[in-house]
């Protein structure tokens, strides 16, 4: 078996979801290879040879892949897939975007939000929102996956791999990049940061969540918040933690103010530990909490901040 693992990138820098998706690939067993595409990546590629486990390491640096639209992506993909048994990249943005026209083009089916692998051909992933796991079985030739990251711990930076350029430039006629318009922050990013603070509708406004600031700049957390908070108005929607937002797994989160809609759970209940601040105390929160604090938040925030 051989499996070709597309790269994440993060402003040209190889992100940490590609050595998740690297674990997932070593489950499945075989050679790896990742493709690292886009423009001026070469810092990126040399980053991916040190994944553990990659046997090689291939290099579509060319314009047309600078911001990985899904059609230029995916004409890569389809001129390479003919070398693998599998294709897989993490449940991203770009990967939810791209594998989905590669299946089509190949006319295979997509195995999305894998968690767990059984076999080369068997894998688990979520439905009903994670109350359930489903185990799927796929028997075609090429085989396309996203991998959610979350449920695989990233292989280390201990390998030498080979390093190839591949010239192919796919001819997109189909797309163009108009803008971008990135969130600026001096916090973690949501979904790599090894601690969460979320808050949710018991947070009341927006102007209150600024007393998870404080909480946050001594943990060195990232500040997330439930669908119920975004959709209120409270912070920007990509703040969102849920199954329609960012999924996370971080090693602490704490949810403040935050029932714990079964929407949110699927989004962070693989935290390592979970705290719970929320004043009804049969919130169901509670219930996948390691920790739980029943009270006034507006009173446990700041005191939590001096004890911090």
């Amino acid at each position: 078996m051989s499996i070709l693992v597309l790269a994440d990138l993060h402003e040209g820098q190889l992100a940490g979801a590609t050595a998740h998706v690297v674990a997932a690939a070593q489950a499945i067993g075989g050679d790896i290879d990742v493709l690292v595409a886009g423009e001026g990546v070469q810092a990126a590629a040399d980053a991916a040879a040190k994944l553990d486990g990659v046997r090689k390491v291939r290099v579509a640096d060319n314009a047309v892949y600078a911001h990985q639209l899904a059609e230029p992506m995916a004409a890569r993909l389809v001129e390479l897939a003919g070398d693998y048994t599998h294709v897989l990249a993490s449940a991203s943005t770009p990967g939810k975007n791209v594998l989905p026209r590669l299946a089509a083009m190949k006319d295979v089916s997509q195995l999305s939000d894998v968690i767990g692998v059984e076999s080369a051909d068997t894998f688990l992933r979520p439905i009903y929102a994670g109350n359930a796991i489903a185990t799927v079985k796929s028997d075609d030739a090429l085989t396309v996956i996203t991998v959610r990251t979350t449920a695989f711990d990233a292989v280390g930076q201990g390998g030498s791999a080979a390093v190839e350029a591949v010239a192919f430039a796919a001819d997109n006629s189909q797309s163009s990049f108009v803008k971008e318009e990135l969130a600026q922050s001096d916090r973690p990013e949501l979904g790599g940061a090894k601690v969460v603070i979320s808050g949710g509708r018991g947070m009341g406004n927006g102007e209150n969540f600024k007393l998870l600031d404080g909480i946050a700049d001594k943990l060195g957390a990232a500040i997330g918040a439930s669908r119920a908070a975004v959709d209120a108005g409270f912070v920007p929607n990509d703040m969102q933690v849920g199954q329609t937002g960012k999924i996370v797994a971080p090693e602490l989160y704490i949810a403040v103010g935050i029932s714990g809609a079964i929407q949110h759970l699927a989004g962070m209940k693989d935290s390592k530990v979970i705290v719970a601040i929320n004043k009804d105390d049969e919130a169901p929160i509670f219930q996948v909490a390691d920790y739980g604090l029943v009270g006034d938040l507006f009173e446990i925030l700041p005191e939590l901040e001096s004890k911090l």
